[in-house]
């Protein structure tokens, strides 16, 4: 018997959220990808880089004790390495611009994404308070597929952004604009996460709430300096996997270190930190991967 969890509604849940979950589940859902007989990620962040120019207070960039600005940033060497072996891989899933930092802030946004474009569906998430109509054009003609606007100050900017994709010239459906100028009784407009034990504003879930989680199912997150975490709940970096510049992705994502967080949390145990600390629901995307490891594992 499969034991895992439904996507539970304890809350009114946002209408915008539902409308990214159903749109992040046809990408990492209908993307299973084997490699050497083994399921391959199909969403990869990255971290290009360790600076925002916001300090919302919802997010753990908000206090410098926990994730300060060290203003570090991933090169292109290693997102040339990282294409050549997500094609090796034959990878069809995404790889996302966000992470630790605000991407737009990134010198090489536009070359980054064209590199990685060569292997992936790229798609940044930005604040963008240093957009305009002319870097909007850019991205997409760097071929990036998505960009994703997180809407900070109020309803207003909306109309801000509209008028600025059209200015553009850019397909209708490229700019996402996504609320976030909510209060903390509307949970900001987000499905509120303590970020693995780091942040606690609002009224979050009990971090005993979930067990089985399928991030490491599906996912990973890749620091600026090629840092391997689990996902991108742990914000403060408290266990690498290894690291993408002296390895192998694949030979990461099947190594030892990840098997057993994979198999513990397919498993519902959350028995090894930052696991132990996290209140994040991991069983809303993944499914099928999750199906594939349990598989491969012969776990029940």
């Amino acid at each position: 018997m499969k034991s895992v969890q439904s996507f539970k509604r304890t809350k009114k849940v946002n209408k915008q959220i539902e409308v990214n979950i159903k749109r992040r589940t046809v990408i990492v859902d209908d993307q299973l990808v084997f490699h050497k007989g083994l399921p391959i990620p199909s969403w990869i962040e990255i971290s290009l880089i360790d600076v925002c120019n916001r300090k919302c207070i919802f997010c753990p960039k908000s206090d410098p004790s926990v994730a300060p600005d060290t203003y570090q940033k991933m090169n292109m060497k290693l997102i040339s390495k990282l294409t050549k072996e997500l094609k090796a891989m034959k990878y069809k899933g995404s790889v996302v611009l966000c992470g630790y930092g605000e991407p737009m802030l990134h010198k090489d946004i536009y070359e980054i994404s064209r590199k990685l474009a060569e292997a992936a569906f790229v798609e940044i998430v930005t604040n963008g308070d240093v957009l305009t109509k002319e870097k909007i054009k850019k991205l997409y003609n760097s071929n990036v597929n998505k960009l994703l606007i997180s809407l900070y100050d109020g309803p207003e900017q909306k109309e801000k952004f509209k008028k600025m994709a059209n200015a553009a010239q850019v397909p209708h459906d490229f700019v996402i604009l996504r609320d976030r100028w909510m209060n903390e009784k509307d949970d900001y407009g987000l499905k509120l996460t303590n970020r693995a034990g780091t942040i606690k504003v609002g009224n979050q879930e009990d971090i005993k709430t979930y067990s089985y989680c399928y991030y490491p199912s599906y996912s990973v997150l890749i620091d600026w300096n090629g840092d391997v975490f689990l996902c991108s709940q742990d914000w403060q970096r408290r266990r690498t996997m290894g690291n993408v510049m002296l390895e192998n992705l694949f030979d990461i994502w099947k190594d030892k270190t990840i098997t057993n967080y994979r198999k513990n949390l397919l498993s519902g145990k959350r028995c090894a930190s930052p696991c132990t600390e996290c209140n994040a629901e991991g069983t809303v995307l993944g499914q099928k991967h999750a199906d594939a490891w349990r598989k491969i594992y012969k776990l029940k």
